[in-house]
């Protein structure tokens, strides 16, 4: 099972027959495993990787990390407030995290005033919120294991002769 979900995390497009050519299973063996998993909650869904950069040049396309410190409930702990702001729509991300800080939220929306917006107007004024940090990425160079790397080099970049 652990090798069928890797394959997967690695190429959700493989076909249950190139999958079963792989793992020397069948397809129909393979749609049976896959089936397990997501009952299981193994599988969460699948997705497609975009680089939403190249997408318009990123118009219309800003990510933030935010991170926040916030309450506990008694007998609940961390899962009330971490309930509510996973509803948000923007949140695409939600962990809990050790060290500084509780939750890392990553966030998505069209500029930098939605995203200051949402923090000020909908996150920060939650009850159980005692500060927030916002942080914009400005590039990614790495996500979910895929490199995103131009074809052109940076002229400002220094080559070693």
């Amino acid at each position: 099972m652990e090798t069928l979900l890797s394959l997967l995390e690695k190429n959700a497009r493989l076909s249950t027959a190139e999958l079963g050519a792989m793992l020397e299973k069948s397809p129909e063996e393979i749609e049976q495993m896959m089936e397990l998993a997501k009952e299981k909650g193994y599988l969460r869904g699948y997705r497609a990787l975009v680089d939403w950069a190249r997408v318009n040049g990123g118009a219309d396309h800003v990510q933030a990390m935010i991170e926040l410190k916030v309450s506990p409930k008694k007998n609940r702990g961390f899962d009330e407030i971490a309930s509510t702001i996973a509803d948000f729509d923007e949140v695409q991300n939600l962990l809990l995290m050790s060290g500084g800080f509780d939750l890392m939220l990553i966030i998505a929306g069209k500029s930098f005033q939605e995203v200051a917006q949402f923090v000020a107007m909908r996150l920060a004024p939650l009850d159980d919120v005692l500060s927030t940090a916002t942080h914009f990425v400005l590039r990614t160079y790495k996500k979910d294991g895929a490199l995103y790397e131009d074809e052109e080099a940076d002229e400002r970049e220094c080559t070693v002769q």
